[in-house]
């Protein structure tokens, strides 16, 4: 049995994955899917990146078993910060067209400028939080924009985990994980996936994310 540690990109929930990790979990592993801070039913004006880092790391901690985590798009934020305070308790780090940062890096430093354009627009209101985007699931939440400004602090320990692997979505325009991919393929210490869906991956390509999920296992 596989312990995985499943993170959602901006505005999303830990119900992204309910699909991924109703597959997981019919294949006898152990299925945790966060909703981090802010975006649950909740409304919070004091989550940022290090305190959504900090209820991965919580996270891992909760049982003695190391763990996989999986990060779509800015978890992937989340799961580096977390793998870089807790190298030795994790077997693999797995990012879905997600962002895989250096230390120093934002979303905001790492995404293309229409996004930060999005990020401007959708932070208007109140000056705290992003407004989803019209095209989004329903159940999306206004996301704490500090999430994608502060910079993350990193001690480079995250790069000891011993697997590594990117999945990128090549069915959408505008991705700012392409050039990411086609750098890691060269990289010796990654695993590099594709799929010809949308950005969404947890979503789009269930299937397809629970299959390569299932090679680390």
């Amino acid at each position: 049995m596989t312990r995985f540690i499943l993170v959602p990109g901006g505005w999303h929930g830990g119900w992204a994955f309910d699909a991924v990790s109703e597959m997981l979990s019919n294949e006898g592993h152990e299925v945790q899917a966060l909703t981090l801070s802010g975006l649950g039913s909740e409304r919070s004006t004091g989550a940022n990146l290090e305190r959504h880092i900090d209820e991965v790391v919580q996270a891992i901690r909760w049982r003695d078993t190391r763990a996989v985590l999986v990060g779509h798009s800015y978890g992937g934020m989340v799961i580096t910060g977390a793998a870089d305070k807790e190298p030795s308790r994790v077997e693999a780090i797995i990012y879905a067209d997600a962002y895989v940062p250096d230390n120093g890096a934002s979303v905001w430093s790492l995404t293309t400028q229409p996004y930060r354009e999005r990020f401007i627009a959708g932070v208007a209101a109140d000056g705290l939080n992003c407004a989803p985007s019209a095209h989004l699931d329903r159940r999306c939440r206004p996301h704490p924009i500090a999430t994608f400004l502060q910079s993350i602090k990193l001690t480079g320990n995250w790069r000891n985990v011993r697997t590594k692997a990117f999945i990128a979505a090549f069915g959408w325009e505008g991705s700012p994980f392409v050039e990411l991919y086609t750098r890691l393929r060269l990289d010796p210490e990654w695993a590099t996936h594709r799929l010809d869906c949308a950005h969404d991956i947890p979503r789009l390509a269930p299937e397809a994310l629970t299959r390569i999920l299932l090679q680390y296992v």
